[in-house]
């Protein structure tokens, strides 16, 4: 049994009613046509009505229908109504009799208490033999009051109680069927109800979770149409409403880039989510004038089952202070490394002055100003690339690699003997390279000074070098604190510390990393990093092309950089 329009009336008008208005509805049908019956009587045969079968009938149909509306069914036993139809196969019987000679079919009025029964539900089985002995007597009646009974007498109207049991067994299977057609659908209604509510509870949880987060978030279909956004993501998008415009579309708000340019598009990044793409830390800003605000935006794309598009769910978070605070901080480090410039000329002055005859000074004391006047020139250089690390220029020349490892080593010699760290070198010599000096050897420093700070209790720091083909291989190697993953995924970033540097006091500002990779990129290599707490930390890195061919033999350059004659 479907839920049909026909069905949904059906309930509306009866199941869904008070048991009284059912017990009435059932029986009315009864009541009317034994109603047309007697005016047909009236009209047609009206000396009938001296009869008294047929007025103790009429009579009784007409009490059994007002104790239908009268009686309150609902307050009695769930099977009390049904003495309602077994008294009007009464009322058939005498209708029946009293009737006989003008309506000879009037005992078919028994289908209605025979439906009515059988339909209840209740006890099937005795339901049809109740109504099968019922009709039984209402043929049998006459037979008994003629006082000729006889076997063949008895049989003659057998017909009808076997139509009646026929009728009978066929409304309690239709009902049976109907019965648990129409549980199935209730106890479905319910599963569906409960998943209904379970899913608005879980709708609503949903809405109360990405309106508490303090990020914007908006989720799109394939076409580009809103399908979700929070409170936060309400307030972003207020931001970048035009002042002549008071609901803009998408593509109508006012979105720049990091450089306050107007974004084309399709580099907006709902416009680049719907197009299928995935990204992350996308920044912009939206708004203009004091209202303009710094935003991430991240994207994820949402995939059917077959792998295409069925929308995405794109995040915007609000790093309008943290962008401040890095431009403050930048211009901070900027102020105090134009301060750092006049003392650092200082020391240069008076190394260079001391150093103008050598042969003057012992050597270890020659030694020691050496270095100190090569590390004057690198902090100068790091001054200088504090914020222009992109700007990093390279002078490439012949360089022998094992001088700069060397000299690497004996700068950081003095803090390796008091960290008790033991320094080891393994190059392959002699090796030429076509690279900045100056720059890798600043690289070298950063990574060896690195390894020797983060090994306090001792332990052994290795570089290694090696040649494959016209790449060289470098990997600097200690045994000491390293760093956990996440750490480890932020090495390279500006400023970035180790939390165990930190809680051990260890000096730095965190760029030696990050202005290695950059001067590493530069030559056209990668640099990469592997750690494990209390075990140690290998930092490599990889320059293509660099190391030098036979003389007369075209050199070998990175992408981008120019070419340079053979040094001397």
């Amino acid at each position: 049994m479907t839920d049909t329009p026909a069905n949904q009336l059906i309930g509306r008008l009866f199941y869904q009613r008070s048991l009284r208005v059912r017990v009435t509805l059932s029986q009315l049908p009864f009541f009317l046509t034994v109603a047309l019956a007697a005016l047909l009587i009236g009209v047609l045969e009206p000396g009938l009505f001296g009869n008294s079968q047929l007025v103790v009938s009429l009579w009784l149909n007409g009490i059994l229908t007002l104790a239908c509306v009268v009686v309150p069914w609902d307050k009695l036993h769930p099977a009390s109504y049904l003495v309602i139809p077994y008294l009007d196969f009464v009322a058939v019987a005498l209708f029946r009799d009293g009737i006989q000679p003008l309506l000879s079919a009037a005992g078919m009025l028994a289908l209605f208490p025979v439906f009515w029964i059988c339909a209840a539900g209740m006890a099937p089985k005795t339901s049809v033999v109740s109504s099968t002995l019922a009709s039984l007597l209402i043929v049998w009646n006459p037979v008994f009051q003629s006082g000729q009974v006889s076997a063949d007498a008895l049989i003659r109207p057998l017909l009808f109680p076997f139509m009646m049991l026929a009728f009978a067994i066929t409304v309690v299977v239709l009902t049976t069927s109907m019965d648990g057609q129409r549980d199935s659908l209730l106890e479905k209604d319910k599963l569906l109800r409960a998943a209904l509510a379970e899913s608005q509870h879980r709708e609503l949880l949903l809405e109360t979770v990405v309106d508490t987060v303090g990020v914007g978030v908006v989720v799109v279909d394939d076409a580009g149409n809103d399908r979700l956004m929070n409170s936060t993501q309400v307030a972003i998008h207020a931001l970048g409403r035009p002042h002549d415009i008071a609901d803009p579309e998408e593509k109508e708000l006012l979105l720049f880039s990091p450089d306050k340019v107007s974004l084309a598009p399709e580099d907006r990044p709902v416009r680049r989510a719907i197009n299928g793409e995935s990204f992350t830390n996308y920044q912009i800003w939206i708004g203009s004038g004091e209202r303009a605000r710094a935003l991430s935006a991240t994207a994820r794309i949402m995939r059917t089952d077959d792998a295409s598009s069925a929308g995405a769910v794109i995040a915007f978070h609000d790093v309008t202070d943290m962008v401040n605070a890095l431009s403050a901080k930048d211009d901070f480090v900027a102020n105090v490394s134009h301060e750092f410039r006049t003392p650092l000329t200082a020391i240069r002055g008076y190394l260079d002055l001391v150093l103008e005859a050598p042969e003057e000074l012992p050597k270890d004391i020659r030694n020691y100003l050496g270095i100190a006047s090569r590390n004057v020139d690198r902090l100068s250089s790091l001054v200088s690339d504090l914020l222009t690390t992109d700007s990093v220029t390279l002078e490439l020349s012949r360089t022998e690699v094992s001088s700069l490892v060397a000299e690497s080593l004996a700068s950081a010699t003095p803090m390796a003997e008091r960290n008790k760290v033991t320094l080891i070198s393994r190059v392959e010599a002699p090796m030429e390279a076509f690279i900045d000096s100056r720059r890798m050897g600043q690289v070298l420093d950063n990574l060896v000074s690195n390894a020797v700070k983060y090994s306090p209790d001792g332990g052994t720091v290795s570089v290694t070098v090696t040649a494959k083909g016209a790449d060289l291989w470098c990997e600097v190697q200690d045994t000491g604190m390293g760093m956990d993953s996440g750490e480890q995924a932020l090495a390279f970033s500006k400023f970035f510390r180790a939390r165990t540097a930190v809680r051990s006091s260890i000096p730095g500002i965190g760029l030696g990393l990050m202005i290695s990779k950059t001067i590493v990129a530069k030559h056209g290599g990668t640099i990469s990093l592997l750690s494990k707490q209390g075990v140690g930390t290998t930092v490599s890195f990889v320059l293509p092309g660099c190391l030098s061919p036979a003389k007369g033999t075209p050199a070998i350059f990175s992408a981008g950089e120019p070419a340079l004659d053979d040094a001397p």
